[in-house]
């Protein structure tokens, strides 16, 4: 076993298998038969219709996935430990076009919802001037290995959506998280009123995916439009899809966990 970091990890049989039995010729770019599954896939995942967009990194899912909940002169309010800060260089600036990260405190790199609620009080009153927040970010789980419970993640989307802002989650992770908390995948995303999430695979079994799940499906052609403008639309895009298939289908991304 190796400690140092859960991208060591190999690619789990299960999706190794998948990726042979995509060989055959396909449409490219998200026409073939398995990336159409992945809405639906997805949907009953979450229990909600939700629109799926694949990238093949999770930088490029968290920062792709952000760009469609800020302007570029708007700010995102997170914690100075969450990764997107700490471990994106400036992603979040390139491809929300100038966005800025907003960061702040709190006990083992989780945002508290009363210090969230302080802060966006204290941070959108000083007009033209100055960056107001627009969106909320945390990690899930963190990158201390912490975990937000339904109640505090729960909480964190009512603080948001009482000062309007938008609400996103990276979920490098996501999956240890569901399978530490034991709670339905639906607790703590779009029931507390989350509106993408970077799903995490490839530190959990995948060789190279991770999906941005749109809670609001309205989002995509925004989102897909960034992923091209990014480079990281892919031509033989039934790969990404055949990864995350197998990694939902039957629970695995729960056992791997």
């Amino acid at each position: 076993m190796n400690f140092s970091s859960d991208n060591v990890s190999p690619i789990c049989p299960e999706i190794l298998a998948a990726i042979g039995e995509a060989s055959d010729p396909a449409l490219p770019y998200g026409a073939d038969a398995a990336s159409q599954q992945l809405d639906h896939a997805f949907s009953d995942l979450f229990g909600k219709e939700v629109a799926v967009v694949p990238v093949a990194t999770g930088t490029a899912a968290n920062l792709v996935g952000l760009s469609a909940l800020v302007s570029p002169f708007g700010g995102v309010a997170c914690h100075h430990q969450a990764h997107i800060n700490r471990t994106e260089s400036t992603g979040v600036a390139f491809y929300g076009n100038g966005a800025k990260l907003m960061t702040m405190d709190g006990p083992s790199a989780k945002l508290l919802p009363e210090t969230l609620d302080a802060f966006l009080t204290r941070e959108n009153t000083h007009g033209m001037h100055s960056v107001d927040p627009e969106c909320v970010a945390i990690t899930q789980a963190t990158e201390f290995g912490t975990i937000y419970d339904v109640d505090e993640v729960q909480a964190i989307g009512r603080v948001a959506k009482a000062h309007g802002m938008k609400f996103f989650m990276d979920g490098a992770r996501f999956a240890n998280a569901i399978a530490a908390l034991g709670c339905h995948p639906a607790d703590i995303t779009w029931k507390a009123g989350l509106d993408v999430l970077s799903f995490g695979a490839t530190k959990n079994g995948a060789m190279a995916v991770d999906a941005i799940i749109l809670f609001d499906p309205s989002l995509r052609g925004r989102v897909e439009k960034a992923r091209k403008r990014g480079g990281h639309l892919f031509s033989k895009h039934r790969y990404l899809a055949a990864q995350l298939l197998a990694y939902v289908k039957d629970d695995l991304w729960l056992r791997n966990a």
